[in-house]
Parts: C-alpha cells; structure tokens; sequence
C-alpha cells in the first residue's frame, strides 16, 4: 500500500533510460513570456503587481545593499517554484517540486555563493555573526557552534520544508482519490468530493506560501553576508 502510494511520485515517462518528467520543470518559462506577447488582461496587470510587490519587499529585505539585479533573481526564484507547485496540482503533471533533487538544486548553490562570497569578502563581519550581541563569554564557544550548525543545515531545511509541504497534500489528496471508488453510498462520495475541492484549495494556498517562504528565507540568507 506505501509503495502504490508514494509510486505517485515517480518519473515514468522515459525514452532511452532518460526521465521526460523533469521537463515539467520548465513548462512554467514557456507560460510566462507568452502572455507579454497578448493584448494587456487582467491576468497580466495582476500578476505584474504580484512581481512589483515581491521587488520591493526583497529590495528592502536586502537592504542598501541591494539592488535590482538581487531581487530579479529571487522574483525568479519565486516565479519558478510557484509554476511548479501548481502545475503538480494537475492531473497526469509530474510535481518535481516534491523531491529533493530539485529543491537542493535551488537551495544549495544559493546558500554556498552566499557563504563564498561573506567568508572571502567580509570575513570579519561572518566571524562577529557566529556571536551574537551581548552574549555572556562562558555561552560564546557554545552560540559559535550553534550558529555553525545552524549556518550549515540552512540548503537542508529550505529544500526538505518545501518537499514535505508538497509531498503531504498531494499523498492527502491521493489518499481520497483511492477511496472514492470503493465507496458506495453518495452521502460518503459527496463528502470525499467535498474534502477534495477543500484540499485542492489549500494546495493552491500552500503552493504560493511555501515558495514565497523559500524565496524569503533565501533572500534574508544573502542579506546577511552583507
């Protein structure tokens, strides 16, 4: 029953032991400059004002340093595992945002320039930010390997938050999928359709939630070194 279950996470389609799922991936930069292509629609001013809004919260997360180029990355970033959260919403769409190979692909190059790019070009500031201010001597060995741990499991948690968000709506919504048609009576049937269409909202929710949060977390990540 756990193999069926978790099977729907599966790449199965391949040509010459290679998976055409993962192609999924980019079907989001094929949608996107599409509809700049179109007469202006409501689509198209709601989702510039999403972009306009997330700009400007990331400048200001960056802080003075920041600048354009900085937030287009992380918008990006933002725009890209967005597509991808809903596109595993539809059926026979494989959802490559539930297993880690894509979300430590994002994570874990992000979080190593960040580290490169603080230890070589503020090494000084990197070292005061393994203590924090106003701690006691006696604590000072102990915040320094906690902050050191907690520096390094950082691509860990981006990725596995996103994962298991992803992974625990889709194996609800499975679940109720497998039980509708052993079901006989339409009171239960209406419920289960009920559930879905409830489940099916809250994946839409968790889907923008979950990567505007990596896109957050990932931009506090480079502020930091600056």
């Amino acid at each position: 029953m756990m193999t069926n279950l978790f099977s729907v996470f599966d790449p199965s389609t391949t040509i010459l032991n290679l998976s055409l799922n993962w192609l999924s991936t980019f079907l989001g930069l094929l949608i996107i400059p599409s509809v700049y292509w179109l007469m202006p629609n409501r689509f198209q001013v709601i989702w510039n004002n999403i972009l306009l809004t997330l700009h400007k919260e990331f400048k200001t997360l960056l802080g003075p340093n920041g600048h354009n180029g900085s937030t287009l990355m992380f918008v990006s970033l933002f725009s890209l595992i967005m597509f991808n959260n809903f596109l595993g919403l539809f059926p026979y769409i494989f959802t490559s945002t539930s297993h880690l190979t894509l979300t430590l692909t994002l994570a874990f190059p992000l979080w190593l320039s960040f580290m490169l790019y603080g230890w070589i070009c503020h090494t000084q500031h990197m070292f005061a930010h393994l203590v924090p201010q106003g701690t006691p001597p006696v604590l000072m060995p102990f915040m320094v390997c906690i902050e050191t741990i907690s520096n390094v499991i950082r691509p860990g948690t981006l990725a596995v938050r996103l994962t298991a968000n992803m992974i625990a709506g889709h194996l609800l919504m499975t679940l109720l999928g497998n039980t509708g048609p052993m079901s006989t009576s339409y009171i239960i049937l209406s419920l289960i359709l009920i559930t879905q269409i409830a489940l099916l909202v809250l994946e839409s929710a968790v889907a923008i939630i979950q990567s505007y949060v990596f896109a957050v977390l990932s931009t506090l990540y480079s502020s930091e070194v600056n």
